[in-house]
């Protein structure tokens, strides 16, 4: 008996390890396709602007306002950037707008979480372990005998995890919580190593999932139309959804110098998915107990979003004209210039 016992147990955990690599399965309104080439446009708004000079892109208008991509080099390699003056102090701006608007309009509460978690919580998001050799991993004092830990990608991460092996209230629902966070992830600060962004996470009902993430798009939105940049919003196909969303919605902003739509945002559902790992659960009218579905987007991603605001804003004399939904984070500041 005692021999039977042990082989069950490994045959459990072999099969638990199959099942952590099945990735979540389409929503029947996913668009059906191999990739990103069969995504399906929703909605565009604004209107990208017409110049009478020459169009600059981020790093030659960012460089004279303290974007150092050289500096960021020398002290982490390639793909980090060193903000300083004006670049440092509109990047900081752009988070604390952004944070300002999720938590005061929108219903989020703000959070600050760790960055480094521990490997079981990436496991319940889904981050591991398809994704494990992406990840940048630390090691106590170099002590190979201490768990594994995780630098996080996203504060969807921990975020989501605060509900890991919980039975919340049905009057609890919905959580929305967001947060700002630092993560990983071409020339300038369109793809980092090291990024920033607000997070956004829903821990919501079951029948309500649907409802919440086309609410949470429209948080994402809000943030873009307040700064006055046009945008698109996109719904992925089938071979272009991660690896533990049911659907989910991209916000791409317009771009003058690359003369084309640039992703700052991506909203999903996850269903049960993430519950059912982090065993997230609450308890029904029928007291019995169910898994919540989650939800995650940015709102937005600060370094791209400071990018669409340089490439929009910018004027004859590479000078930077602050959206007035901006200006009161920079001290009334009007025009950014070196």
């Amino acid at each position: 008996l005692k021999g039977s016992a042990e082989r069950l147990d490994v045959i459990q955990a072999e099969m638990a390890a199959m099942l952590m690599s099945v990735p979540n399965l389409p929503h029947d309104s996913v668009p059906v396709g191999e990739d990103e080439a069969a995504n399906v446009e929703i909605r565009r708004w604004g209107n990208p602007r017409s110049f009478d000079f020459p169009v600059k892109d981020h790093v030659d208008l960012g460089a004279p306002l303290g974007l150092d991509f050289e500096t960021g080099a020398k002290l982490s390699g390639s793909r980090f950037t060193f903000l300083r003056g004006p670049a440092a102090r509109l990047h900081r701006a752009l988070a604390q707008f952004m944070l300002d608007v999720q938590t005061t309009e929108h219903g989020y509460t703000e959070c600050y979480t760790p960055y480094i978690v521990n490997r079981e919580i990436l496991e319940g998001t889904g981050q591991l372990p398809k994704f494990r050799e992406d990840m940048f991993w630390v090691l106590r004092g170099g002590d190979e005998e201490h768990p594994e830990q995780y630098l996080i990608s996203t504060s969807e991460i921990s975020l989501t995890n605060t509900v890991r092996e919980q039975v919340l209230a049905e009057s609890a629902l919905p959580i929305k919580l967001t947060a700002g966070s630092a993560g990983r992830d071409t020339r300038g600060m369109i793809r980092q190593h090291q990024f920033d962004k607000v997070e956004m996470v829903q821990v919501v009902h079951p029948e309500k999932s649907y409802a919440a993430l086309e609410e949470m798009v429209g948080h994402a939105e809000a943030i873009l139309r307040k700064l006055e940049l046009p945008y698109r919003v996109v719904a992925l196909s089938t071979g272009d959804l991660g690896f533990g969303s049911t659907k989910t919605y991209d916000l791409e902003v317009w771009l003058p110098a690359q003369n084309t739509y640039r992703e700052i945002s991506s909203c999903s559902n996850c269903e049960a998915f993430q519950a059912r790992r982090m065993q997230a659960r609450f308890k029904n009218a029928q007291g019995k107990n169910e898994l919540v579905h989650t939800l995650n987007g940015s709102g937005l991603a600060v370094g791209r979003t400071l990018v669409a605001v340089l490439e929009n804003c910018q004027r004859s004399d590479g000078s930077i004209a602050v959206p007035a939904a901006l200006r009161p984070y920079l001290a009334g500041t009007e025009v950014l210039r070196a």
